[in-house]
């Protein structure tokens, strides 16, 4: 797998080295010195023309790796945590990277993307600055046998939708799962029929809704902290 930039990168370098294969840099003064001593022959200079086909023409900010790819817990694993994350349907790489940045951040155990058959995982690393490597979400196509499985194992399934109650005047179980729907076509409606509660955020102005990766931020901070 091959990320890039900085701060992904950096991340990766130091929280995950036994995955690290090549690091490629424009010039070794991009790396701390601590990290070039450590990964040694690891390090390469490379041209900037082969940065950038290394890179797909994206924004390589002087350094690429080059390292095997995290491997995604089980469901059986998760199911003994206590807050999980299910995006139905979202596909944009930009979007699931920030909210995979901020679930990790906020306590999340880990984070399901269900609804599509793949996705572009090294594009979801960069965009979550390194934390989908940490937390690499699982692919799950059927949504509906997903929400029955955790049900089964007394997890409580709350729901974003503009339909719901206002998130500040809700409380959640201990056992808890987020469910987020894409944009433009929200939470699919048989999923939002196996929902526990549905919740939304209240604005302050008219307008139609925030985006997605803002709104999970929002509502994975309430989650975390008011728990019954």
């Amino acid at each position: 797998m091959i990320i890039y930039g900085k701060q992904a990168s950096l991340y990766a370098l130091r929280e995950h080295s036994d995955k690290i294969e090549t690091i490629y840099v424009s010039k070794l003064s991009i790396l701390p010195k601590d990290l070039l001593k450590k990964f040694g022959s690891k390090v390469k200079t490379i041209e900037n023309k082969w940065a950038q086909k290394l890179s797909h023409g994206g924004n390589h900010q002087g350094i690429i790796v080059d390292m095997q790819e995290p491997e995604p817990p089980s469901i059986e694993s998760l199911k003994s945590g206590n807050f999980l994350l299910i995006l139905d349907g979202l596909t944009d790489v930009g979007n699931i990277g920030a909210i995979i940045r901020s679930a990790y951040a906020l306590g999340v155990d880990g984070v399901f993307v269900t609804g599509v058959k793949q996705i572009n995982l090294s594009g979801v690393v960069r965009a979550s600055s390194g934390a989908a490597l940490s937390m690499p979400p699982i692919v799950h196509q059927n949504i509906l046998d997903l929400l029955n499985e955790l049900h089964q194992v007394d997890f409580k399934i709350y729901g974003a939708d503009l339909d719901g109650a206002p998130l500040q005047e809700g409380s959640f179980d201990k056992k808890r799962v987020l469910v987020l729907g894409s944009e433009d076509r929200g939470i699919s409606k048989r999923a939002k029929e196996k929902l526990d509660s549905i919740y939304k955020i209240e604005m302050s102005r008219e307008f139609d809704s925030l985006n997605v990766s803002a709104a999970a931020a929002i509502f994975l901070h309430r989650m975390s902290y008011a728990v019954k």
